[in-house]
């Protein structure tokens, strides 16, 4: 038996004989199953955290309030399981409740609040409503930006966030701006074969992508593939992930031999990695099949 598995038995025990002995509505039974949810939730098992977050949200509103702080976190991980399950108008719900207490309860400037803007803003961003989000987002950076510093990680991440909007707002030039100061500060502060530093990269070329830039996509492209390649291996996932993004690149640029031959390594290591059926694995093998057959229709034109 391995040690998570006996953490989390013993988690679920803990949370039983709290329950025998003090009962449901007690803080600590409440505390218990509040960590058996995480539990759950880290194993992909969003259905049974679900529903003991319910039965912990309704007991804390009944015992302690609905605005006492332990109640509104209970609300937050609930919220959180929805949005993994992609329930975005549930999570939206609670995010919403859990922000506006929050605001009144500690600030606007307080830490818990400003995360559970940011959760919200994400909803927002998976729904597609993009000017929502984007309002959050610029008062989280903002409020960051004068509390932490403008080289604090939780600052780095709301750059990174709001630059991610005005991507898909189409707002590239707004967007490199934040995505170039996030990828300085990152080599900085975390170093150059950092994981974020590494993902900020990835992020401004896949702007430069979008605005045309090939040769300054393909520069950054290449220091994020060989990165991953020394650091995570060849078969990881972010790296194969890389090696799809350069090969669009190429494409783009006109280099159509270099992207066919890529883009099939990539077909292939994912196909192993991933499984045939997963979606990134169908993705890459459309993508190929096309770019294939646009080949196929240019021989048969000359």
């Amino acid at each position: 038996m391995g040690k998570g598995v006996e953490a989390e038995n013993m988690l679920v025990h803990a949370m039983k004989v709290r329950r025998e002995i003090l009962s449901d509505e007690d803080k600590n039974t409440l505390s218990g199953m509040a960590m058996v949810g995480l539990a759950y939730k880290l194993k992909g098992w969003w259905d049974a955290a679900g529903k003991l977050e319910v039965q912990v949200i309704e007991t804390s509103k009944t015992k302690l309030g609905v605005d006492y702080l332990d109640t509104l976190m209970s609300m937050a991980n609930l919220a959180s399981t929805y949005w993994n399950q992609g329930r975005w108008d549930d999570a939206e719900k609670l995010e919403v409740q859990v922000m506006k207490t929050r605001k009144t309860k500690l600030g606007v400037d307080h830490p818990s609040t400003l995360m559970s803007m940011a959760n919200l803003a994400s909803t927002f961003w998976n729904q597609g409503r993009w000017d929502d989000a984007e309002k959050l987002e610029v008062q989280v950076m903002k409020t960051s930006k004068t509390k932490l510093g403008v080289d604090h990680p939780d600052m780095l991440t709301s750059m990174a966030n709001l630059a991610s909007t005005y991507r898909n707002l189409g707002w590239w030039d707004d967007a490199e701006k934040l995505e170039v100061q996030v990828m300085e500060t990152s080599k900085t502060k975390l170093g150059v074969d950092h994981p974020s530093t590494l993902t900020s990269m990835a992020n401004l070329a896949s702007t430069f992508w979008n605005q045309g830039r090939w040769d300054d996509a393909e520069k950054l492209e290449v220091q994020v593939m060989e990165t991953r390649k020394t650091k995570l291996g060849v078969d990881h996932p972010d790296m194969l992930t890389s090696m799809n993004n350069l090969a669009f690149t190429w494409k783009g640029n006109g280099k159509e031999v270099e992207a066919v031959r890529l883009m099939g390594d990539c077909v292939r290591a994912r196909n192993r990695v991933l499984g045939l059926n997963h979606p990134h694995s169908i993705s890459s093998c459309i993508t190929l099949d096309a770019w294939k057959a646009e080949q196929e229709d240019v021989v048969l034109l000359i």
